[in-house]
């Protein structure tokens, strides 16, 4: 669980409560003995182990009524790099949910500026903010033109502990997740646009994990970041275990009705066709942990690569490096390996946090985890 201190003091009427991130996390999930498989981690355990990857939240909590926030995703950084587009992939599991400018990314295989996620009634207006943002940055010349015209903006519902239908997220609440947008360690949880998300029927939200292939493999890095807030508590596996069967406290029924977005980036060599294979198999990742993409949820995935920096290069043929087929299954283990423990990572971070309309949504046991793992076998030493 990652501690944070709220500034403004969540008085009522201050304008927003910003998140003050530590330099590195106090609990995640291999601290409590979660097994993983697909190979290591890298420094940070994070998508920002991609080197240029940058992350950034602005987290919003004021009174009961305010649990929401805005996460952004830079593949390039926010520096002039931000400016430079990557090959990038977008595979839909289940589409009760949106990504804007996916079609774009489908048909040009292009991703372009920052990867915002926020709550669902937010998405109009952070799509706006970035085509604000880019257009004070890079004014437009005579044209009219100006990067980013087609921003990505993703979304899950946090109605649960939000007032959704307050519209509370603003404008300059992405440029204020843009400006703190960094590399190294990456905030968890109840942050950003996982303020108020809901995941297995535990406190979710922002999760990230990474993986390092070794040298003979290529020694590509592959970094995950997701917004959870998806799945019944029923379904959640931990370690290949029915932990959800066995943590009863809090415990609600019904159909699922949230959603996940799974973020992909990495250094490989890949074209769009190979990014919408890795997209895939972030699924496969969903499953371990029990997901089922029920109709009610919106599960889309979007993947990147930093590699071939010309891929918007205008004036010249293009050379491109690509990564050969037989070579990918490194790659596929080490997205359904990272998307895994993203996940877990953003329960394991999730606090008991009341909300909207006095409701609780509890955050995962982490005592009661470990027991479970040790009584089964599976609980990893030396982590």
């Amino acid at each position: 669980m990652r501690p944070f201190l709220l500034v403004s003091c969540l008085l009522a009427g201050a304008p927003s409560a910003r998140a003050v991130e530590p330099e590195t996390p106090a609990v995640r999930a291999r601290d409590l003995g979660v097994p993983f498989a697909f190979g290591a981690p890298g420094r940070w355990n994070a998508i920002t182990d991609v080197p240029g990857v940058e992350v950034g939240h602005e987290t919003l909590v004021r009174g009961e009524a305010v649990r929401t926030g805005v996460t952004v995703v830079l593949p390039r950084g926010r520096g002039e790099g931000a400016r430079t587009p990557c090959f990038g992939a977008i595979f839909s599991l289940n589409g009760n949910g949106e990504m804007t400018g996916a079609h774009w990314v489908r048909e040009s295989g292009i991703v372009e500026g920052p990867i915002a996620l926020t709550n669902t009634n937010a998405v109009g207006v952070v799509r706006d903010a970035i085509i604000e943002y880019a257009a004070r940055r890079w004014p437009p010349a005579g044209t009219g033109w100006t990067v980013w015209s087609l921003p990505i903006v993703a979304e899950t519902w946090d109605g649960t502990l939000n007032d959704i239908y307050g519209r509370h997220v603003k404008a300059e609440h992405l440029a204020a997740a843009m400006g703190a947008a960094a590399p190294g360690p990456v905030a968890e949880g109840g942050v950003g646009g996982g303020t108020g998300m809901v995941c297995y029927g535990f406190k979710g939200g922002i999760g990230t994990a990474s993986r390092v292939l070794p040298a003979g493999q290529g020694g590509y890095t592959l970094g995950v970041l997701v917004q959870a807030n998806h799945g019944r508590r029923p379904q959640l596996l931990i370690g290949g275990l029915p932990v959800g069967l066995e943590l009863r406290e809090g415990r609600e029924g019904g159909e699922e009705t949230g959603s996940i977005i799974i973020v992909v980036g990495t250094d490989a060599p890949l074209l769009p066709h190979q990014l919408e294979r890795l997209a895939r198999r972030a699924a496969l990742g969903l499953a371990r942990t029990g997901g089922v993409a029920g109709n009610g949820s919106g599960d889309i995935f979007i993947a990147f690569s930093t590699a071939n920096p010309e891929v918007a290069e205008a004036a010249k043929l293009i050379t491109v490096a690509m990564l050969p087929n037989d070579r990918m299954d490194p790659i596929f283990e080490a997205t359904v390996g990272a998307t895994e423990e993203a996940i877990v990572n953003a329960l394991v971070a999730g606090r008991t946090t009341h909300g909207y309309g006095g409701r609780t949504v509890l955050g995962l046991p982490h005592d009661r985890l470990r027991q479970i793992l040790e009584r089964h076998g599976r609980l990893a030493v030396g982590r």
